[in-house]
C-alpha cells in the first residue's frame, strides 16, 4: 500500500498528552510504577474533573506489566531519560540515530504518498521502537523485535507534506494468533508483514557504524 503515487487514509498520529517532559531519574523513582500500586498513583495525580488521566495511567502501566505477545520481544518502560538512554546502550551500543516523524500532518486524512526511503534494513541489528505513552510524566514503552526495517516517507496532505517514519515488521510468524494487527488485517502470525507509522513523540533508534 505505502508505494509513491498512492491514495491511503492516515490514523490519527498525535500523542494524547504531548506537553509532557521527563522527570529525573532521582526524582522518577520516588513515584510507585506498577500496576499493584495503581490507587496510590492515581491519588497522586488525578482530580474528579480528570477521568482522562485515570484511564491513561491505567492504561499505561498495563502496557507495562503485561507480558509480550511476541516471542522473542525485549521491551522495557523508562521513566526517565537516564533509563531510556540506559536501556538504548545496552541493546545498540553507544553509536546511534533518532528518527522520528516530523509532524502530525495527515492526521485522520486520505493522503497521497510521496517518496519512500528505506533508512535502515539491517535484519540481522534491530532497531528500538519507542512509543510515548500517556502519563502524568513523560513515559516510553521500548521494544526490540528481530526482522525490522524502517523506512522514510513524504506523506502530502492537505496542508503540508509531512515527513513520517514507518516500522515494518517483516517476520510476524512468532506474534500471537490474538495480536490486534491480525485483527484488523484479517491474517495470522506468518502470512502478512505488519507497517505501522511512528506517532508524535515516538523514536525509532538505529545502530550506526562506530
Amino acid at each position: 500500500m505505502v508505494k509513491q503515487g498512492s491514495f491511503m487514509p492516515v490514523p490519527d498520529l498525535r500523542d494524547p498528552m504531548s506537553y509532557r517532559s521527563f522527570l529525573p531519574r532521582s526524582l522518577a523513582l520516588k513515584f510507585p510504577f506498577s500496576f499493584a500500586q495503581i490507587k496510590e498513583l492515581k491519588n497522586l495525580f488525578t482530580e474528579d474533573n480528570e477521568s482522562n488521566m485515570d484511564e491513561y495511567i491505567q492504561g499505561t502501566l498495563e502496557i507495562c506489566d503485561e507480558k509480550s505477545l511476541i516471542r522473542g520481544e525485549q521491551s522495557t518502560c523508562t521513566n526517565s531519560a537516564e533509563d531510556l538512554i540506559d536501556f538504548v546502550v545496552k541493546k545498540l551500543g553507544k553509536h546511534v540515530r533518532i528518527w522520528s516523524t516530523e509532524s502530525i500532518e495527515g492526521s485522520y486524512e486520505n493522503v497521497t504518498i510521496g517518496a519512500v526511503k528505506l533508512i535502515y534494513g539491517n535484519l540481522s541489528e534491530p532497531p528500538i521502537l519507542c512509543h510515548s505513552q500517556p502519563f502524568p510524566f513523560q513515559v516510553y514503552y521500548c521494544h526490540v523485535l528481530p526482522k525490522v526495517k524502517v523506512y522514510a516517507v513524504d506523506i502530502h496532505a492537505r496542508k503540508k507534506v509531512n515527513h513520517a517514519i514507518m516500522a515494518c515488521h517483516y517476520d510476524t510468524s512468532a506474534w500471537n494468533p490474538n495480536h490486534f494487527a491480525f485483527k484488523l488485517l484479517g491474517f495470522g502470525p506468518g502470512l502478512i508483514e505488519v507497517c505501522h507509522w511512528i506517532n508524535e513523540n515516538g523514536m525509532v533508534w538505529t545502530k550506526t557504524l562506530g
